[in-house]
């Protein structure tokens, strides 16, 4: 962690300096003022007492020390940042009940923030259990962080539908989620390969502004195959999911902004996601009503937004956190994961990894090997401090949420972020 840790120590002395220059001035001022007062205080009146009233009523009311520095109590600033707080998007669709759950108490941590969604084509009785899980369950009950969104949309993924309900799941963060740093989407199909404690001690060393999102403005093929044709996606006013039609007219390529894609799976900034939620100045607004007739518009939404806002442009890590095997070219779904994927998803260092069928004996070495999850239970961390005994799970008794305790997983993390921010692949003006 010491290339992570003098990251850190670099970006606080930068940030230390500039706090410094800002305060010369007020500085400068307060101590002209003090010098006057001071002065003030050694004039005296016609029968010896002090000219300024206020110095003998100081004099008597002090304690047993005449000086102020003796009462002050120092103030321990430790050399370690406090740990931020992520917020989870996890979605699914018919069948996926099952395995979102064992995905969300995989990633559970009381510190963190989550919101749970099952589209309307899983049946009422998934969507009930899936909520009746949520409600009952005794740690989400306690710390009350797990919100499920009970009147679920219908989401068609190759159209503007997901992104629509990412954005849903954003604003009831934002607005119900309390304090938290990044916004994490998953869905149901992915897992992940480092615990929570990993993932949140090694975030720690990093400024919270920074985006993890994989993009480029090399659309190739996708200018003649996604941007110029127009579709319409059923799921944007029917009850039931359908494939999107193409209308047969073409459009020309946006000159207004900047066309990017990328990764439909990101970690993005609480102040990024709070301006495409709110959109001050009209972009992330503009840029949806595009992207409604886009074919796969999540993986070209937010990095259209956050490429053409010269507010966030300079903020994007040029990754989506995930290891995910391809056909090259890649096809319009990646290969499922399997048992023979275990090393090299390990390899890659990568947070999390998809696409894994439903109960795979891969999801279940994951668990053993690299998470020391028990089945339905939670991942351990430092807040987990049960027993254990007789099989129960530790971490339904909760302690301290802020005890932090990494594993082998905040190392191999370290070696990905760190090459991340290396002065090879980060660098400002990152989208063009």
């Amino acid at each position: 962690m010491k290339r992570l840790r003098s990251y850190y120590m670099q970006f606080r002395h930068n940030n230390n300096q500039a706090m410094e220059r800002k305060w010369i001035f007020p500085l400068a001022v307060g101590s002209i003022v003090s010098l006057f007062l001071l002065f003030l205080t050694t004039l005296t009146s016609f029968d010896g007492s002090p000219f300024l009233f206020f110095y003998r009523s100081s004099a008597v009311t002090g304690g047993s020390s005449p000086f102020v520095e003796n009462q002050l109590k120092p103030i321990t600033i430790s050399p370690l940042p406090p740990p931020p707080r992520f917020a989870y998007l996890i979605s699914g669709s018919a069948r996926d009940g099952r395995m979102l759950k064992r995905t969300l108490l995989a990633l559970y941590h009381p510190l963190n923030q989550y919101v749970v969604h099952l589209d309307r084509e899983a049946s009422s009785e998934e969507r009930l259990d899936l909520e009746k899980f949520v409600k009952d369950h005794p740690v989400f009950n306690k710390v009350g962080n797990v919100r499920m969104i009970v009147k679920a949309n219908l989401v068609t993924y190759r159209g503007p539908t997901m992104v629509a309900n990412t954005l849903h799941a954003a604003a009831i963060l934002l607005k119900e989620g309390g304090d938290w740093d990044w916004f994490i989407n998953l869905s149901a199909t992915d897992y992940p390969l480092v615990t929570q404690d990993d993932l949140l001690h090694t975030f720690s060393y990093l400024p919270r502004d920074l985006n993890f999102i994989d993009h480029t403005s090399n659309i190739g093929w996708k200018e003649f195959q996604r941007a110029k044709p127009i579709i319409i996606d059923p799921g944007l006013y029917s009850m039931r999911k359908a494939d999107v039609f193409w209308v047969t007219q073409k459009r020309s390529v946006p000159t207004a902004f900047k066309l990017f894609t990328g990764s439909a799976w990101m970690a993005l900034s609480r102040p990024f996601v709070d301006y495409c939620i709110w959109g001050w100045d009209n972009l992330p607004r503009t840029v949806l009503m595009y992207y409604a007739n886009f074919l796969s518009s999540p993986e070209g939404y937010f990095h259209t937004v956050i490429c053409n806002a010269q507010e966030f442009r300079n903020t994007t890590v040029n990754s989506d956190l995930h290891f995910i095997s391809w056909d090259n070219p890649p096809k319009q779904h990646p290969h499922l994961l399997r048992l023979a994927d275990m090393q090299r998803m390990i390899d890659s260092n990568a947070p999390f990894a998809r696409k894994f069928p439903r109960d795979d004996p891969v999801l279940d070495k994951i668990d053993s090997e690299i998470l020391s999850r028990g089945p339905d239970m939670f991942t351990p961390g430092g807040w987990c401090v049960g027993s254990g005994k007789n099989g129960t799970d530790p971490c339904t008794v909760i302690g301290n949420r802020t005890v932090i305790r990494p594993g082998p997983g905040a190392k191999r993390l370290e070696k990905l972020i760190s090459s991340l921010l290396s002065n090879d692949n980060f660098r400002p003006r990152q989208c063009k």
